[in-house]
């Protein structure tokens, strides 16, 4: 039974980040894999996707691109490249192909099983990201349409022929509505609260006034309701110099409705909120505008409202034929059922404060807005990581 000071779970960018930490700091630690380094990056992203942040954003401890397109935007296949190639340069000892079963309280800190053996260690960083899609228990009774999650989509032609219900506005639900409208297909994509910005503003890219004006390093202990800002749809973005939104995916002929709310009858049920969700999602957008407006002077060219090309239907028949499939982009997150410590509220969430839990000794990364407003992104691991290799060491001196 092999034991270390600490246990990292997962090699993606945030482990892989805590361990460069951990070895300058010369804490023994081990990183555990269930597949591949940057396992996710090449198997749970479409092919077509690239990151949301522009490649000068994209900073990890002890490196940042230093390539020739610092405004272009990398693919999950070029992410899983740098991840890797982080890896071996970090020399992070990483053990692939261990499935975490479980994480409990054990003498002197934790037992960490998995599929090829238990360790022990004194403290353990949850880094697992996002393994798993939130898709509501109503897609269970669809009436004989396909049905796969944005975790599972990778290109057109995984779809029937026909018309495709795109469940979720946010980054991944515009971004497959968009290729999957260009693939020849009739989309209707159905929206809820979003947030709604412009790739680019006053020439600068949204995400560069955004980290320039500080509004990516506001804290979790700084705004005045965590829980929400934690739970808020991701940016309406897409890797690409151009902006998509409703008004652009309506000129491209895809159909724009309402939240989905749930089957009856064969009849999938529509919020009839979607004018006031999106008004709302403009106001927003506006005093984003605005702000920046302030800091450079002047009023930019702003973009044109929302504007919704036809009454939105209350309901959309399943089994007519019009629509062959769903996709179902209402989000994704980290999957800790494995984790047998008592950290979660009575809904399942784990409890934590910047990433430390109430339990000593654990710790997670990689949660939207874990310490600041940029942990969201890849950019956010390199300060989050920071913060808490600082609390765990001080944590271990603390109990020596």
């Amino acid at each position: 039974m092999p034991t270390v000071t600490a246990v990292v779970v997962g090699a993606g960018h945030c482990g892989l980040a805590m361990s460069r930490h951990l070895t300058s700091r010369s804490i023994d630690h081990v990183v555990l894999e269930r597949g591949e380094v940057a396992q996710s990056w090449r198997t749970q992203r479409w092919d077509s996707l690239r990151l949301l942040t522009p490649n000068w954003m994209t900073r990890l401890p002890g490196w940042e691109y230093g390539g020739d397109d610092p405004d272009g935007f990398l693919s999950a296949g070029e992410v899983a490249d740098l991840v890797a190639g982080y890896a071996e340069a970090s020399a992070a000892p990483v053990v692939t192909g261990a499935t975490v079963t479980a994480v409990r309280p054990g003498p002197g800190g934790f037992e960490v099983d998995t599929d090829q053996g238990r360790w022990t260690a004194r403290t353990v960083v949850l880094a697992a990201g996002a393994t798993r899609a939130f898709v509501p228990a109503v897609a269970r009774r669809l009436p004989g349409l396909a049905s796969m999650t944005a975790l599972q989509y990778r290109h057109p032609e995984q779809l029937p022929e026909g018309g495709v219900l795109v469940v979720g506005g946010s980054a991944s639900g515009v971004q497959i509505a968009d290729e999957l409208q260009r693939s020849g297909r009739q989309v209707t994509l159905s929206v809820g609260e979003h947030v709604r910005v412009p790739r680019t503003y006053r020439g600068r890219d949204i995400l560069w006034w955004l980290d320039h004006l500080g509004i990516l390093d506001e804290r979790w202990d700084e705004v005045d309701d965590v829980v929400r800002a934690r739970h808020l749809p991701s940016l309406q973005l897409v890797g690409a110099a151009h902006t998509l939104d409703l008004n652009t995916l309506q000129a491209r002929g895809v159909r724009v409705v309402g939240r989905f709310a749930g089957i009856r009858d064969g009849v999938a049920q529509l919020s009839g909120a979607l004018t006031n969700v999106c008004v709302l999602a403009d106001l927003k957008l506006g005093r984003l505008l605005s702000t920046i407006d302030e800091y450079a002077g002047g009023r930019g060219d702003r973009p044109e409202p929302t504007r919704l090309r036809e009454r939105p239907p209350l309901g959309l028949p399943l089994h007519t034929g019009e629509l062959r499939s769903i996709v179902w982009a209402t989000g994704i997150g980290p999957d800790f059922s494995w984790v047998d410590v008592p950290v979660f509220d009575h809904r399942g969430r784990l409890l934590h404060e910047g990433g430390v839990t109430r339990w000593p000794g654990l710790y997670v990364l990689g949660l939207p807005m874990l310490r600041r407003r940029r942990s969201t992104y890849l950019d956010g691991a390199r300060l989050d990581v920071a913060d808490l290799a600082a609390h765990l060491t001080d944590s271990l001196q603390e109990a020596s």
